[in-house]
């Protein structure tokens, strides 16, 4: 008897779930307007009403759907595909940069081709990513894709090409800025990085592995890393961390927020592998901005420095100190005559704030003064045997002046495709030179496409002409048309000619 109830019980179960299946299944159906081809058996779904099923909150902590499909539309066009072509033999896989595990910054050289001995070198090509901010063309990337280049090449979102001058680089921060002559084009906003949180979503756009326009998410999970990939005497890492997927061809590519504002350019990622495995970093905006500015304002960055050495603190290197913890950056030493040292900062201060924004870590410290110039005074609150200090610092440039170094920065010098600079007194004082322009870099443009000339020639005359400065260089060459000899020597004293033609 027992028995038979229980079964009636397990079969009004089993009839009311399937009816209740049934209806829901029905319900689904009606809803997105299924079609079922009998001849086939194949149910095609004409049209289903879209579902947000993620939620996030906005600044006001507003909740809003979660979608990337806006997003995604704002910036796609903004983001460009940058081919690099090296013709010159004369190297050996220059640019690559290969980092001892977990680290492998993979962006870099992607230059394709070997040049053997005895063999005709071929073109190497590279690919990277760009960012367009401006509609005169400017677009940011990383100087590690143009480095080197002979010939750089921007593909707009639509397909579109153009040849592009490199305006100015900054291998402190591996930034590089072009220029591309192109009309009605897409842009995008830089943001203050200061402002995005751990844990706020981001979508990583760029070129990676040939594949164009491609958009990937994910979330902040870190800032102000620092991974050591970068070898430059002045080197400046405060990555934003994200583990949204980036890849070789991501470089110089944006990281933006959900408004598709620019909040970092991607760099680097970690890896064993030279692939995507969780972790990408981007140069924060803070940084962009300031590079591109100075770029553009003075021809080449201008860098304060506080003159000291510093380490984060931790606990262990409070103990190997013997001072009680305190968050915040270790002096290990100051530079004497530094601005550091002229307003007092001494070995063993714990620097813990600049201008009221808190330096927990090394990386922090390095992202808030690289974004000052010579001449700019900060206020660092330090701790000192445990009492808390205000300081006043009037940061210095390499040369430990305050003066900004401005580079003469006209149309005919970036179509050569240099940096020159006053020949210094102790190179004229040894060549017995009354003056002279030394050629500090070389991009893209006439010099490097249309001889061998290599950094570090001093130009004495051009046409005959003597040269004392960048001025007269400006002077002879604007407005110029047909073939320039150039005259010089290199630093071993050994006298070159080079010819190139120059039609403005």
């Amino acid at each position: 008897m027992e028995s038979n109830t229980n079964n009636k019980s397990a079969w009004k179960l089993y009839f009311f779930s399937a009816l209740i299946a049934f209806i829901v299944s029905y319900g689904v159906i009606e809803l997105n307007k299924q079609t079922t081809k009998d001849s086939t058996g194949v149910t095609v779904i004409d049209s289903v009403a879209g579902s947000n099923v993620l939620y996030t909150a906005d600044k006001e902590g507003n909740i809003k759907p979660l979608d990337f499909t806006e997003t995604s539309k704002k910036v796609l066009d903004a983001v460009v595909h940058i081919k690099s072509t090296q013709s010159n033999s004369s190297y050996s896989n220059q640019g690559t940069r290969e980092l001892p595990d977990p680290f492998k910054e993979f962006f870099g050289d992607m230059f394709k081709g070997q040049s053997p001995e005895g063999m005709q070198s071929r073109p190497r090509v590279g690919t990277g990513s760009g960012v367009i901010i401006n509609d005169k063309g400017y677009i940011i990337t990383n100087n590690h894709v143009i480095d080197n280049a002979d010939e750089v090449v921007v593909t707009l979102y639509n397909k579109e090409s153009y040849k592009a001058t490199v305006i100015g680089t900054d291998p402190t921060t591996d930034l590089a800025l072009l220029q591309i002559q192109a009309d009605n084009l897409k842009t995008m906003a830089l943001v203050n990085s200061d402002d995005v949180e751990v844990g706020e979503w981001v979508l990583a756009v760029g070129n990676p592995l040939g594949l164009s326009s491609t958009v990937t998410a994910g979330i902040v999970s870190a800032k102000a890393r620092n991974i050591h990939i970068n070898t430059d005497k002045f080197a400046v890492e405060s990555f934003i961390q994200t583990d949204a997927a980036i890849n070789p061809g991501n470089s110089g590519g944006a990281l933006v927020n959900l408004d598709g504002n620019l909040v970092g350019i991607n760099t680097a990622i970690a890896s064993t592998t030279g692939t995507y495995t969780g972790y990408g970093f981007a140069v924060p905006s803070n940084i962009v901005t300031k590079v591109v500015e100075d770029l553009l304002k003075y021809g080449n960055v201008q860098r304060g420095m506080l003159g000291v050495t510093i380490r984060t603190m931790d606990g262990n290197l409070a103990k190997e100190k013997n001072v009680d913890f305190s968050k915040g950056v270790w002096v290990e030493q100051v530079g004497k005559e530094s601005g550091a040292d002229l307003a007092g900062i001494e070995s063993g201060d714990i620097i813990m704030s600049v201008d009221g924004k808190e330096t927990g870590t090394s990386p922090r410290l390095q992202e808030i003064i690289a974004g000052k110039r010579p001449g700019d005074k900060v206020v660092l609150l330090v701790n000192r045997n445990g009492k808390e200090k205000e300081l006043e610092v009037e940061l210095k440039n390499a040369e430990g002046g305050t003066s900004i170094i401005k580079m003469e920065e006209k149309e005919v010098l970036n179509l050569l495709g240099a940096n020159f600079e006053n020949v210094s007194d102790d190179l004229a004082k040894k060549f017995e030179l009354n003056g002279g322009v030394q050629v500090t870099k070389l991009y893209p443009g006439k010099i490097k496409n249309e001889t061998q000339m290599r950094e570090g020639f001093i130009i004495t005359h051009i046409d005959g002409k003597r040269i004392n400065d960048v001025k007269d260089v400006q002077e002879i060459l604007e407005g110029k048309k047909g073939g320039v000899m150039l005259e010089g020597i290199y630093e071993d004293g050994v006298k070159y000619y080079y010819a190139f033609g120059l039609d403005l």
